[in-house]
């Protein structure tokens, strides 16, 4: 990217922005949770609404919403008339109403926040410092089926968000191959196997993750009518010599690989290889850096990285597509296909070499 020219007087005005941003950022969390956004946005016919109304509105006093509201207008995230009048500006109406920006709020404020505080230290040791926030485990994947109910939630939300909207496109490139065995390489909650299972009558799905996520997946998958085809086994893909057996037509890892470091992802796609034959087709998604369209993607991704460094793992990151084929050709892997899915996955079918 190329150097932009700012004056210097606007260049501090960014800088107090992000020298604040913690102060924003809870601020806008609080215009959302107290149900001000909402208030303001219904009254939006009336030509907006005074702090006084809203304070009689929704109980809450008229100090508490003048120092909310007063940062907010310096924001940008609601504007303030002659008349003394709020109105939420196309920033506060996105970040209220837009579907994505409130899954990246939600996961921020209730999974992220307060790990963050411990980046410097996670960057320091190598490891997720920040995790201690949330529960004692050496990884986030070993505790997600014991978080609490608010932050799995928004775990998981954040999670489906960035990939259920390109299973459909992606199960018409998994089913020309007409696998009868298909293995799912992180399994999650067993959404991806489920929707196997009806796309294709005949498809059996094995799902290979750590115990506490395969017996949720398999429980989901159970219920959904899908037990006999459905099946799973533990696995922990930091043991020093994970094993995946022989015999399935497709393995499919979805967002998977970027939760882990360069060499655990060669150790993972290695350990794939021995397990295909010539006829094996597996699948990988991600989400890559440098396969964004627009610049909100892309930033959205790189503060993703943040999360793995300070709360997921301490080593893992979003990649650039060059960083997977680079790992996907040291590991004995051709790429067959590379399709673009939705607005920002990447589809690699890879073939043992």
């Amino acid at each position: 990217m190329s150097k932009k020219y700012i004056k210097a007087i606007d260049a501090l005005q960014e800088a107090q922005k992000i020298a604040f941003a913690p102060f924003v950022f809870q601020t806008t969390v609080t215009l959302k949770n107290l149900g001000i956004f909402d208030f303001i946005f219904g009254n939006v016919a009336k030509g907006g609404v005074t702090l006084e109304e809203i304070s009689k509105a929704l109980s809450i006093s008229e100090y508490g919403l003048s120092v909310l509201l007063e940062m907010a207008e310096s924001s940008n995230i609601v504007s303030l008339d002659e008349q003394g009048k709020y109105e939420l500006t196309k920033i506060g109406y996105f970040l209220n109403y837009n579907p994505m920006t409130q899954v990246n709020m939600n996961f921020t404020q209730d999974v992220c926040y307060q790990g963050l505080f411990h980046l410097e230290e996670a960057i320091k040791e190598g490891k997720p410092a920040g995790l201690k926030e949330l529960g004692n485990w050496k990884t986030i994947y070993e505790g997600l089926s014991e978080l609490k109910p608010n932050i799995q939630k928004s775990w998981f939300d954040f999670d489906h968000f960035y990939s259920d909207g390109i299973f459909d496109e992606a199960l018409k490139i998994v089913f020309k191959h007409q696998p009868k065995l298909l293995f799912d390489i992180g399994g999650n909650t067993g959404k991806f196997a489920i929707q196997c299972c009806n796309y294709n009558p005949d498809v059996n799905v094995h799902i290979f993750d750590l115990p506490g996520q395969l017996k949720k997946a398999l429980q989901n998958t159970a219920d959904q009518g899908f037990g006999a085809r459905v099946h799973g086994t533990k696995i922990d893909w930091l043991s020093e010599n994970p094993v995946i057996p022989n015999g399935a037509d497709t393995i499919w890892m979805s967002q998977f690989l970027d939760c882990f470091s360069k060499e655990e992802i060669l150790k993972i796609l290695r350990t794939a290889v021995k397990a295909m034959d010539s006829d094996t087709e597996l699948i990988i998604i991600e989400t890559y850096t440098d396969r964004q369209k627009f610049d909100n993607a892309k930033f959205t991704l790189e503060a993703t990285s943040l999360y793995f460094t300070a709360l997921a793992n301490g080593n893992s990151k979003m990649y650039k597509a060059t960083d997977l084929l680079e790992l996907a050709d040291k590991a004995g892997l051709e790429i067959k296909e590379d399709v673009s899915l939705g607005e920002f996955h990447t589809l690699f079918v890879c073939k043992k070499k």
